[in-house]
Order: structure tokens, then C-alpha cells, then sequence
């Protein structure tokens, strides 16, 4: 079992690593357009940081396909 969790935690260090990434290196290059607060980015982290990779990572795919233009957007925090 220690094994197990081991991977899990690595999993959910590795997506935490891709999205700071994209926070510190990609997101800066194009204009803020995120509709929600917190961002989906920081929303994504908060999700894996409290329900491990996949639930939070889930959660956090369904958050960014609700970020578009015709959504009103608003506080939206990982719950």
C-alpha cells in the first residue's frame, strides 16, 4: 500500500509542476481572460491539492471547459 501512495503523490506533485508551469511561463504571455476567481490554474491546484490527481483533476477539467465567454463566471472555489 505504501507504494500506491507514493505514486499517487507523485502524480499529484507532477500536475501541481504543469500548472505552475504554465502559471509562471505561459500564462503571462497572453492577456487575462479567466472569468472565475480563483483562476482555473489556481482552481486546478487547489482541486488536486484537496481531492488527489484524479478526482481533482476532473474537477478541474470541468472547470476550464465552463470558462468561456458566454459563462457569467464569478467566486468559484474548490469546495
Amino acid at each position: 500500500m505504501r507504494g500506491l501512495a507514493f505514486v499517487g503523490k507523485a502524480v499529484r506533485f507532477l500536475l501541481i509542476a504543469m500548472v505552475r508551469f504554465y502559471q509562471l511561463f505561459i500564462s503571462p504571455l497572453f492577456p487575462p481572460t479567466c472569468r472565475y476567481y480563483p483562476t482555473c490554474s489556481q482552481y486546478a491546484i487547489d482541486a488536486v491539492r484537496k481531492y488527489g490527481a484524479l478526482q481533482g483533476g476532473w474537477m478541474a477539467v470541468k472547470r476550464i471547459c465552463r470558462c468561456h465567454p458566454w459563462h457569467d463566471g464569478g467566486y468559484d472555489p474548490v469546495k
